[in-house]
């Protein structure tokens, strides 16, 4: 049996961006939203518990756990792509990392031809919605719902880490967010009081109880509903039922960089030659619906430590858990509050770079994969990737099944700077790993291991090992109207699509420098403006700025 609903809004997701369009749109009272997410409430202990992260890795019913195609520049490997399935999305099951990326990325998205979306008309949304403890000031804002918070406890692996990269000349830094990244320190996370603060917590728990917003979980989406070309409502399962939620103004793309594209070649939107073969009806023939994907490949150098300080030691024994859990319990300290990534290097590998072209995550521990089973040594991990690939790759239909998951294609390394990037990141991290004080600490370097040594050994080694930092954007992105490959414009409506807008990375032209959570929260805070103000240009009759670009 069918059941209809209708709302002002519909949400297709619960992430890094959902949560926020839930609450801002709520806000007033006056609307009435809806937030489907595909996922269970985020009720799970270890979504709270900051280094709980490597026990929802690989949990199916909080993860898609997706894997991309064979990829050609890697092999033929098929690589796990984690994606959140919870209130909170990505943001419930991440590293934590509180990070905006640099200056020159929004620039570059302005320069592009996306009016307002410059690094000084970001910067008042990114502070709006933090609560950063290093206090305020002209790039930081506190009275946000979203903490960033300081790493207090100091490890004497971090402060060799950050004490080495001082002496190859990167300076020392406290703060990574005021638009220039370059320097090496500890990072922020965004956590408070020892607990994950995922967008769920900081922004969808405040709103949870308003009569006008609905939030329903384990309900998928499966299609769009289209009305002579308008977006009027979605098709969603939940509980085995398949129901209908109609949109009185707009249906909200927030599915992430790889599902919001899906449903969009789903219901008739994306390339027309693709979609016919899968005998989906064209509704609008966009041609960069899919495309544009980006993310950063990391490469994870491992070290054993000489000494008994890694968690490795702590989390191989009962005693060493145990007392881990304690500090949690009792005082919600210790490593747990904390998470595996604590120490932050932003630099230039390559000597033409004009900004920081590769980032470090140095963990105070060691597995053959993030979130796998730690090694039975002393390890930590030097993760560094490269801040802005020119890959490109591509998602695409598996099939006309709405529940079958896309096809990834992520194409790493398919350029000649990223190939030079990636042998020039691991030869910096050798570089700092063999300084001291890091090197007193170093027994040996496990992997890539001290046999690779030549660029091509290097650069085989990255084909063979690399893996994604869990940042995919771009696949829906934002641009002008003349750009054959835009699917959104300057206020993320859909173009030629009427009361559909996207809201999530998959809008990002190009990748930001750094970790992608804390910009897609800033783009859900900037959408929820633009939202609300063409609501009261509707309300008053007005047209919407530049409807021309939406029609």
């Amino acid at each position: 049996m069918d059941t209809t609903e209708n709302v002002d809004y519909v949400i297709v997701g619960a992430g890094s961006a959902g949560c926020v369009l839930a609450n801002r749109l709520s806000e007033n009272g006056k609307y009435t939203v809806c937030l489907l997410e595909a996922g269970p409430p985020d009720s799970n202990p270890w979504i709270h518990i900051p280094i709980g992260y490597g026990k929802t890795m690989f949990n199916p019913r909080l993860n898609w756990g997706f894997h991309t195609q064979p990829d050609p520049n890697m092999l033929n490997r098929e690589i796990y792509w984690p994606r959140g399935k919870t209130l909170g999305g990505c943001s419930s099951i991440n590293g934590l990392i509180y990070v905006r990326g640099q200056k020159q990325d929004y620039d570059h998205w302005a320069a592009l031809g996306n009016e307002g979306w410059s690094w000084e008309e970001c910067l008042p949304y990114f502070r709006r919605i933090e609560n950063n403890d290093l206090g305020p000031g002209p790039t930081r804002g506190t009275q946000g719902p979203l903490h960033a918070t300081s790493i207090r406890t100091r490890n004497e692996l971090v402060d060799a880490f950050i004490a080495s990269a001082e002496n190859n000349g990167i300076a020392r830094v406290q703060d990574f967010n005021t638009g220039d990244q370059e320097g090496a320190g500890y990072y922020q996370l965004t956590t408070h009081r020892g607990r994950r603060c995922s967008t769920a917590v900081a922004f969808l728990n405040p709103a949870r109880e308003r009569p006008n917003l609905r939030i329903k979980t384990l309900a998928q989406a499966s299609a769009i509903l289209t009305e002579q070309g308008r977006a009027v409502g979605v098709r969603y399962r939940q509980d085995g039922v398949m129901k209908t939620l109609r949109a009185r103004r707009e249906v909200i793309l927030s599915a992430g960089a790889l599902q919001s594209p899906q449903l969009m070649q789903l219901s008739g939107i994306g390339p027309a030659a693709m979609l016919q073969k899968f005998g989906i009806p064209v509704v609008r023939d966009m041609a960069g619906v899919g495309r544009n994907l980006q993310d950063h490949l990391q490469f994870r150098l491992i070290y054993e430590v000489n000494k008994p300080i890694s968690d490795n030691d702590r989390l191989r024994s009962l005693w060493g858990k145990a007392s881990m859990g304690l500090q949690w319990l009792l005082f919600r300290g210790g490593p747990l509050s904390i998470g595996i990534n604590q120490g932050a290097i932003f630099c230039k590998a390559l000597p033409e770079a004009a900004t920081p072209d590769i980032q470090f995550h140095f963990g105070t521990l060691s597995a053959d994969m993030a979130g796998g089973k730690v090694h039975d040594f002393s390890g930590c991990t030097f993760s560094v990737c490269q801040l802005r690939p020119e890959s490109r790759g591509h998602l695409e239909l598996r099939s006309a099944d709405p529940f079958d998951a896309p096809a990834i294609h992520p194409n790493y390394l398919s350029t000649d700077l990223d190939r030079r990037t990636a042998i020039a990141s691991i030869k910096m991290a050798r570089r700092i790993a063999a300084t001291e004080p890091m090197a007193g600490l170093m027994a040996r370097e496990f992997r890539p291991g001290h046999e690779v040594r030549s660029d091509e050994e290097i650069l085989h080694f990255c084909r063979e090992y690399g893996a994604t930092i869990f940042h995919p954007t771009g696949t829906a992105r934002m641009g002008r109207a003349d750009d054959p490959l835009a699917v959104v414009d300057a206020r993320l409506r859909v173009h030629g699509v009427p009361g559909l807008r996207v809201v999530d990375a998959s809008i990002m032209p190009t990748l930001v420098s750094g970790n992608t959570n804390v910009p897609i929260v800033m783009v859900a805070e900037r959408a929820s403006e633009f939202i609300l103000a063409d609501a009261r240009r509707q309300d008053s009759g007005a047209h919407a700025p530049d409807a021309r670009l939406a029609a």
